[in-house]
Parts: C-alpha cells; sequence; structure tokens
C-alpha cells in the first residue's frame, strides 16, 4: 500500500506528508456535487408535480432538461476529482484523503478515484445511461406519465447513488465545519430524493398495508438513525430536523408555481382537480425533528449499551411505529380526508414498525461506515 494511493490501514495514523491538498480545495467540487443533487432533487418535485397537475409529458420538457442538468453537474465535479487524483498519483505527489475519502485504483490502477467522489461519479453515469433509455422509451411509447416505469425506477436509484457519494464526500473532511454543514445538506437531500424512489412501491398497492408508507417509514428511519450515529452532535442533529423541515416547506411552495408557471409559459391548461397538496413534499415526514431527538435521546441514555445487538432495532421498532403514524396522518390531512379509525391503519403501523428496526440495525451499520471514511487523525480530534 503506497502513500500515493491515500489508502491508510484502519487504526494507523496519517503521516503529515499525506496531508498536502492536491486536489481542488475540498469544499470547492464537494458543494458542487451537492448542488447538483439539489438542482435534481427540485427538477424531480417539479417534474412529478407537473405530471400531476398537467398531465403526460414527452422526454424534451424543462423539468427533465433540469433534472439531467443536476446530475451532469454532480458527474462533472466528480470526473475532475478522480482526473486531478489519478494525475497527483501519477506524479508520486501525496493525496489527501480528506478530499472525497481514500483513494482507491480503478480499471486496475489506470485511475486513482476517491471513494466518495467514484460513488457519486457512478451513480451520475447511470443516471445518464438510463436518460437514453428513458429517451428511447420516450419515442417507443410516447407519453410517460407513471413514476414505476423501467428507465424511471433507474434514473432514481442512479441519482440516489450519486447523492450517497455526497454524503461520503462530506464524511471524508468532518474535521473542517464546512463539510460538518455539507455532511448534514446532503444527508436532507439524499433522504428526500430516497423517497421521490419510494413512488415507486405504488405497484404494490391494494392489501391492507400502504405500502409507499412503509417505504418512506424504511428510508426515513434508515438516514436518522445514520444521522444520528454518524454526526454525533446535538447542534447537528437538530439542524438536521430543522433544515429538513425548511427543505419541505421550499418544496411545497415551488413545485406547484413552477408547474404553473411553464404551464402557462406553454400554452397548457392545468387539469380540472389538482390535489390540494404536491406529491413529494407532502410524502416528506414532518415527524423527522421528532424522530431524530427521540432516536438521539434514547442513544444518549443507553450510553455503551447502544453497542448491544437489539438496542438499535428495538429503538427503531418504536421510531418506525411513531413515523408510520404520523406518516399516515399527514397524508390523510394533506389531501382534506377525514381521519378513519385506528383499525385500518394497524397493519401498515406494524409492517412499519418492523421496518423500522431493520433500518435501526442497518443505519447503525451505516453510520460506522461513513465515520470511517474520515481519516483516523480527524477521527481522534472528532
Amino acid at each position: 500500500m503506497t502513500v500515493a494511493d491515500g489508502a491508510l490501514p484502519i487504526g494507523g495514523r496519517a503521516p503529515a506528508s499525506t496531508r498536502a491538498v492536491t486536489t481542488p480545495k475540498g469544499w470547492v467540487p464537494a458543494y458542487v456535487v451537492l448542488l447538483g443533487a439539489a438542482f435534481s432533487l427540485t427538477a424531480a418535485s417539479w417534474d412529478i408535480q407537473w405530471h400531476i397537475d398537467v398531465g403526460p409529458d414527452t422526454f424534451f420538457t424543462l423539468p427533465h432538461l433540469f433534472l439531467y442538468a443536476g446530475s451532469a453537474l454532480s458527474g462533472l465535479a466528480s470526473l475532475a476529482v478522480v482526473l486531478m487524483t489519478t494525475a497527483a498519483r501519477r506524479n508520486d505527489r501525496a493525496i489527501d484523503a480528506t478530499v472525497g475519502g481514500r483513494a482507491v485504483r480503478v480499471f486496475g490502477g489506470t485511475f486513482a478515484a476517491p471513494l466518495g467522489y467514484l460513488v457519486s461519479g457512478t451513480g451520475s453515469a447511470g443516471f445518464l445511461l438510463y436518460g437514453l433509455f428513458d429517451l428511447w422509451w420516450h419515442s417507443l411509447y410516447g407519453f410517460d406519465a407513471v413514476i414505476a416505469s423501467p428507465p424511471h425506477i433507474g434514473l432514481l436509484l442512479s441519482i440516489t447513488l450519486s447523492m450517497v457519494g455526497a454524503v461520503m464526500v462530506f464524511a471524508a473532511g468532518m474535521e473542517h465545519p464546512w463539510a460538518r454543514v455539507g455532511a448534514v445538506l446532503a444527508l436532507i437531500v439524499t433522504l428526500a430524493f430516497s423517497l421521490v424512489a419510494a413512488q415507486g412501491l405504488e405497484a404494490f398497492e391494494g392489501g391492507p398495508v400502504d405500502a409507499i408508507a412503509v417505504g418512506v417509514t424504511f428510508l426515513t428511519t434508515l438516514t436518522v438513525f445514520t444521522a444520528v450515529g454518524f454526526l454525533r452532535d446535538t447542534r447537528l442533529i437538530l439542524g438536521f430536523g430543522v433544515a429538513f423541515a425548511l427543505a419541505q416547506g421550499l418544496l411545497w411552495w415551488f413545485s406547484p408555481w413552477a408547474t404553473r408557471a411553464y404551464a402557462a409559459g406553454v400554452g397548457l391548461p392545468l387539469r380540472d382537480y389538482v390535489p390540494a397538496a404536491p406529491l413529494v413534499p407532502s410524502q416528506m415526514p414532518m415527524s423527522l425533528l421528532v424522530a431524530a431527538v427521540l432516536t438521539w435521546g434514547i442513544m444518549r441514555a443507553v450510553g455503551r449499551r447502544w453497542t448491544g445487538p437489539l438496542a438499535a432495532p428495538l429503538t427503531g421498532l418504536l421510531v418506525g411505529a411513531l413515523v408510520t403514524t404520523c406518516g399516515l396522518v399527514q397524508t390523510i390531512l394533506a389531501y382534506g380526508h377525514s381521519l378513519p379509525s385506528f383499525l385500518p391503519l394497524a397493519p401498515t403501523v406494524a409492517v412499519g414498525a418492523l421496518a423500522g428496526a431493520l433500518a435501526g440495525f442497518l443505519g447503525r451499520r451505516f453510520a460506522v461506515m461513513l465515520r470511517v471514511m474520515a481519516p483516523v487523525a480527524s477521527q481522534e480530534g472528532r
């Protein structure tokens, strides 16, 4: 293992020479990747609202173009860092592991890619490839009005992977204030966009369990446990919950406004019946801050016992039941429906609680993985 690879044995201390910055200042490409991810999230919310309020569309619409532009921005920033890291390795210059994580060999050592940027770049590349699939799908079937089409699911999963890479990029530089703030924002964008992908579960609707509600619960609880276990700071965790609510409010305003403005600009009418609430922000759980505080409180209360095998799943069971119940009530109220008795909701709450238990188990481990992203010297300072 060479210093030029930027890879250090876990548990070892980084020599001073490896901390030299040979790629762009860490915050520059990191925030460009985050900006592209946020751009894609906003465009996706707009595009889905366009389908609902106006109807089917073709491939070349403004929301689609904004969606692809965001992914391209993240991909180009990731590619630039990979190329500069590769050049640094070939010139035997030290590679700073806080810029995107430890560098790994790609294509037999042809490239050296910081792990975070490798993941975000791969997600962006996959998105563009699925974009070609989506273009072919539109040319074959014409209008496209559903989320759960094969190219759309591939697109959503690809962007989610890119956003996970953004979280990893900031995790590598957590010794810096800009990275701690960026990690909070990246977790918010990742969760919000993954909830868009959860809409693909509509194909499993129709039974006693609301599949989308369970999917939203699983992804929310998974992200909450990851954020709490990774951030481990009361201010950052509260900031995570508050900033998520602000992002939800912004999308709640923007998605209908942009849809109406664009429809008026191209001369298309809105449908006679427009839902009372925009889809994407209405699916974002308003209970997130409560769930995060509850998880953090239990985590602090149990102390070292948190490392026990049952602590995270049992806490996840409780948080999952809370998020599912609040989510069902939130959806009912957002669309102006009357509250039903608890009995019809019970199967969904029960399955949501089990999904929360699994999410707690996985989220705790994902948090450990993110903490390992940072160089050891950085971890010791936190």
